[in-house]
């Protein structure tokens, strides 16, 4: 046989699928009637998976076999060998929250491991331990290589300013002077925030912070001390107040929402009373994606596996062609309301006659006016109305054939609780649609998209509200004045995507790992009922689709540019 299993694995792979041994075995035995047209049997085996409504990418023998069974069907009602059919779409992967693999930082070795433990959905108390201990590695490790950050093999001529190392907070008990560290912000007593690292924690004080951002540029700056200096001598102030002064006059301020369950870098000074005093402040610095890949060597983190430099150059190719491909994405979905249901139809109908149709449709809860909680006594009617939308979506041909459906559910949507992430929407609402929408595909919440080389992340959640009422200091606007603009830069300085208390949006201890932005993904879209939004940062783009029930807002996004046109009827 011309094609082995090392390499039907890695085409299955590139198409974002795992095979498991009998899955494997129907491949081969499929493959095999065809010896002079291997790969393209392959190719339209993979090509017909991707018409099905999958539960998951890791395969096994009954799906496999039911695709093998409609293509030899197909060879014997038309007489010819189905290898001749051409190729279909097959650009998009989907990751379950639920299915992402779990990495943790050894710092002694100071490589990651992938953590192949149990999972249980109900941790016990080590679990919520090593919730933070991790994300606080996981940042740690990322700072450690920042330049500004690493001790200097040779001390140079100004070790005050050019070398920032981070201690342990438990140094401070015999370290005196000003000194750097790195800690979670915790209210360990009422009115009192403290710093938090993986030795101690010591109370803080805010009152006089400045940026991190600015005291980093003064270190990369040429000549900055030199004008430091004049600044003090023209104006005769104090070298603290000219330091201040000058930061202000020549850099910004770090964007960013400072709430408790926020890991921090501080630069300050530990009084007699105990209390540290915090001169700079800020997020830790971000890495960009190709350091972080280069790091961790080739580890899948996004959930999609991990792919050689040959497989990355032929999806790139392939991705440059896909400059027609478009998502349109919507939030808010509330099918109980008879007026957004006839916005969906219009949307529909916009999009059945365009030249090329979407690729995929991202449909974000809630999916009720009124919240599924205990008191929710409707069940069966939203059953009724998600068959109602799969009919419309059914009488639309082109839709249907050529276009991807992804539900994704909200917060206040039908579900075992409101801790994150969320699982799938029930089966009891999807079965219904899935008789007419095949294509429909039901996802947690957050869940991850593969689109060629392109990693997207999607998450439903009212953050910014949340956020902003959890700030324990007013945000600078500096370098923007746009809240959404402050979250987005909060998530990724902190590689969370919620980066809440846990008080306000409870997590699963064994599942924060879903919610990590490590490597930095190329696209986040974030469903908030807010008003829509769109920013890029750090070379993340991100946007808020708005709420379409609410103000008929939503927004087609082309993944191939990366442009985003916020749309609303």
């Amino acid at each position: 046989m011309g094609v082995t299993r090392k390499e039907v694995q890695k085409q299955f792979k590139i198409r974002g699928y795992t095979l498991k041994v009998d899955a494997l075995e129907e491949v081969f035995s499929f493959v095999s009637r065809f010896p002079d047209a291997e790969e393209e049997a392959v190719d339209l085996l993979l090509d017909e998976l991707d018409n099905e409504p999958l539960k998951s990418s890791i395969l096994d023998r009954e799906p496999v076999h039911r695709v093998v069974s409609l293509l030899l069907e197909a060879e014997s009602s038309v007489g010819e060998s189905p290898i001749s059919v051409p190729n279909a779409r097959s650009d998009l992967s989907f990751i379950d929250a639920f299915l992402i693999p779990k990495f943790r930082y050894d710092s002694s070795r100071k490589v990651f491991y992938e953590y192949t433990g149990r999972l249980p959905i109900h941790g016990d108390a080590p679990a919520k331990a090593a919730l933070y201990r991790d994300r606080f590695e996981l940042l740690f490790q990322r700072l450690s290589r920042d330049p500004h950050f690493s001790k200097p093999v040779f001390e140079t001529a100004l070790p005050g300013f050019g070398c920032c190392e981070i201690v342990p907070i438990q140094n401070l008990n015999w370290q005196t002077g000003r000194r750097w560290i790195m800690g979670l912000i915790s209210q360990l007593e009422d009115g009192h925030f403290y710093l938090e690292d993986l030795s101690a924690s010591v109370e803080i004080d805010l009152s006089n912070a400045i940026s991190l951002a600015a005291f980093v540029a003064l270190l990369s700056e040429g000549g900055s001390l030199h004008n430091l200096h004049v600044i003090q001598n023209l104006s005769g102030l104090s070298y603290s107040q000219a330091t201040f002064n000058f930061l202000n006059m020549y850099y910004k301020i770090t964007t960013g929402f400072f709430s408790e369950n926020t890991i921090v870098v501080a630069e300050g000074e530990r009084l007699p009373d105990g209390v540290f005093k915090v001169n700079t402040c800020g997020f830790p610095p971000i890495e960009d994606r190709d350091g972080s890949l280069s790091f961790i060597s080739g580890l899948d983190f996004f959930g999609f596996g991990s792919l050689t430099k040959e497989e990355m150059r032929k999806l790139e190719a392939r991705e440059k062609k896909a400059v027609n491909d478009m998502f349109v994405i919507l939030s808010d979905i509330w099918l109980d309301d008879e007026e957004t249901m006839a916005k969906i139809a219009t949307v529909l109908d916009g999009y059945e006659g365009v030249q090329v149709v979407p690729s995929l449709f991202v449909l974000m809860g809630n999916f009720c006016s009124h919240p599924c909680n205990l008191s929710f006594r409707s069940f069966s009617s939203l059953r009724i109305q998600f068959e109602k939308l799969g009919k419309m979506i059914a009488d639309h041909p082109r839709l249907k054939e050529q276009s991807r459906f992804l539900f994704i559910p909200g917060p206040d949507d039908a579900g075992p609780s409101t801790s994150l992430p969320r699982c799938a929407l029930p089966k009891y609402f999807s079965e219904e649609l899935q008789k007419h929408i095949p294509k429909a595909i039901f996802l947690s919440n957050p869940c991850r998209i593969k689109f060629y080389t392109q990693e997207i992340v999607v998450f439903r959640r009212d953050l910014l509200y949340r956020m902003r009422r959890s700030c324990l200091l007013p945000p600078s606007t500096a370098e923007t004045s746009d809240p959404f603009g402050h979250l987005v830069a909060t998530m990724i300085h902190q590689s969370h995507l919620c980066p809440l208390p846990l008080t306000i949006q409870p997590i699963i201890w064994n599942y924060d790992h879903c919610f990590h932005l490590y490597p930095t993904p190329h696209t986040i879209i974030l469903g908030d009922r807010s008003e829509q939004k769109a920013f890029n940062y750090a070379g993340v783009t991100c946007f808020n689709p708005g709420s379409f029930s609410n103000d008929s807002s939503f927004v087609a996004y082309r993944p191939c540019t990366r442009e985003v046109e916020l749309s609303t009827l």
